[in-house]
């Protein structure tokens, strides 16, 4: 299996300002691919930020405004993009991932389970209904959003499913980082793959949270490769994926799921 080279994207998301991140993500896609990477990875929500209340107004649809532009933007620079975006869907709207191929457009959405109560997530946005793993050039992967990290039900059924790395745009404040780097490292352990998070650095307008940042790539034994600081900036990285299936032959937990 090919190692993976990604980069992640540590973006201060400006507050319901769609026009002015869509032109920053841009900027640091281009970088990334000039570094070689395969994948790129931007925080949640990165068109908006917490703009809960005017997401509607924001949001696209699964196949145009600004999930169209970003295919667009993975097909010219050849790179695979994930982050999350408002997505209008039916009368409501969903914090949504898509899985945007250079070559394939738009594989597969994953919706954001878990709403987060303390930031009223819950009462503007639609859940998603289901997990989603997709087999990419890599390895197969899984994907979840920020608050899913607390709920360890969904990252067993990526286990179950045999993903080796799963991917997570985050937009996580101070005073939690203990909580964020612990989660993150025992997801790894547990599950015998990579965990992706790229986090959310600077702080949410009108005296909202702070984000720290400390954007992470965790591997199969639960070993720090990059841990970002909380400075805005890229951070690129090449990782062997193909050390989950060493590890999980090496101990084989997953073999003894018995729940």
């Amino acid at each position: 299996m090919a190692p993976l080279t990604v980069s992640l994207v540590q973006m201060n998301v400006r507050k319901g300002a769609p026009r002015t991140n869509w032109t920053t993500m841009q900027q640091y896609a281009v970088q990334a691919a000039q570094q070689g990477a395969q994948l790129v990875v931007f925080p949640e929500l990165w068109d908006a930020g917490g703009a809960f209340d005017k997401g509607r107004e924001m949001a696209s649809s699964l196949s145009g405004g600004l999930f169209a532009q970003v295919v667009a933007l993975a097909r010219q620079h050849n790179i695979h993009i994930l982050g999350s975006l408002y997505e209008k869907r039916g009368t409501g709207v969903c914090n949504t991932m898509a899985i945007i191929s250079p070559r394939n457009g738009v594989m597969g959405a994953y919706r954001k389970i878990h709403l987060f109560p303390l930031m009223q997530e819950d009462r503007w946005l639609l859940p998603g209904e289901a997990p989603l793993t997709i087999d990419l050039p890599w390895g197969r992967t899984g994907f979840a959003i920020c608050y899913d990290l607390r709920f360890p039900e969904l990252f067993r059924r990526y286990a179950a499913e045999r993903a080796e790395i799963v991917v997570m745009p985050m937009a996580w404040p101070h005073p939690r980082l203990a909580h964020y780097r612990t989660l993150l490292r025992a997801r790894a352990i547990e599950n015998q793959c990579f965990m992706v998070a790229v986090n959310r650095v600077g702080p949410e307008e009108d005296g909202g949270p702070q984000f720290f940042g400390h954007s992470s790539v965790i591997d199969p034994w639960g070993e720090t490769v990059l841990e970002a600081g909380e400075v805005e900036g890229l951070f690129t990285v090449t990782v062997d994926i193909g050390q989950a299936a060493r590890v999980r032959r090496e101990l084989p937990a997953l073999d003894g799921m018995r729940l």
